[in-house]
């Protein structure tokens, strides 16, 4: 088993189109394989949803932190290099009209040669949902059909589709994706994403590096999965490292089943090519290594 490795929060950290550039260009030059993305369209000044992935249940920064669409970001940073892949870690499905969605991915993995994955999540802010004019409630249900809307665009020239949230018929979306299945990877630490990854997705990301709390989220993937009738192998897992100890949490994680990990891209910022260079030899070798 190989494990591979992508930089998270690329889109925050490194908002300036040079600068994009020049960090994707030397992740992918020293043996990251994937890039990742963070998104909000707005950010509300004042707001009483807990963030869940922080103890304070507040944002990291403020509303003033340059935080670039990613669609477009990755598009740009897609141009600048060959091999690199990059994915969406998350974008907020149900804030999004699924039909344009579906060109736009499909476009960008067409432009990029089959490179693009589209990371979703149900989202947890309401208050920017209400300054987008979204529905805070059945977000989850929305997801659902959204995500089933998009394929069924991508599989054929004469697509429809009949639900509550998303109603189409006879409609043909070109280019189609490079990728057949375009992937979509589920994002969130939580039971409902976990379910929700095992009947619908092809990977599952959720943002956690402590197995401790991984175990169980994989069991509920695999059972989901099995329930659906699919092949819980096929569900590739994305997740984080502790990074106090990356080389033993990578693989540690390989032995759950994980076979890509993240590391926060904000550690790179002082020194791009030093960095990442020194963390491909110390870390990234030296599991390759272990791993076979």
């Amino acid at each position: 088993m190989s494990m591979e490795f992508g930089v998270h929060f690329v889109n925050t950290v490194y908002p300036q189109p040079g600068r994009a550039a020049a960090f994707c260009q030397a992740a992918e030059r020293f043996g990251f394989t994937f890039a990742v993305t963070v998104e909000h369209v707005v950010w509300p000044t004042e707001y009483t949803s807990k963030y869940p992935y922080s103890p304070t249940g507040r944002l990291p920064g403020d509303p003033s932190t340059l935080l670039p669409d990613p669609l477009v970001w990755m598009t740009h940073a897609a141009a600048c290099t060959k091999t690199l892949r990059f994915m969406t870690g998350v974008l907020v499905l149900p804030q999004r009209n699924p039909v344009v969605l579906a060109k736009q991915l499909a476009t960008m993995d067409y432009m990029s040669g089959g490179r693009m994955e589209l990371g979703i999540g149900v989202g947890w802010l309401e208050e920017e949902f209400e300054g987008i004019g979204v529905p805070f409630a059945k977000r989850g249900k929305r997801s659902d059909e959204y995500i089933a809307a998009m394929r069924a665009l991508w599989a054929t020239d004469d697509a429809s589709y009949d639900g509550e949230f998303a109603n189409f018929k006879g409609m043909s979306c070109n280019p189609k994706p490079i990728q057949s299945p375009m992937p979509i990877v589920v994002g969130g630490n939580t039971q409902v994403a976990a379910r929700r990854a095992g009947r619908l997705g092809n990977g599952y990301f959720p943002a956690t590096g402590w197995s401790g709390d991984l175990a169980p989220l994989l069991a509920t993937v695999r059972a989901e999965a099995e329930k659906a009738g699919r092949d819980a192998n096929q569900i590739q897992i994305t997740t984080g490292l502790d990074a106090d100890d990356p080389v033993g949490s990578a693989l540690r994680m390989a032995e759950l089943g994980v076979s890509r990990v993240v590391v926060p891209s904000a550690q790179f910022r002082k020194d791009i090519d030093g960095g990442l260079e020194r963390y491909a030899a110390e870390v990234i070798a030296p599991v390759q290594e272990r791993l076979g």
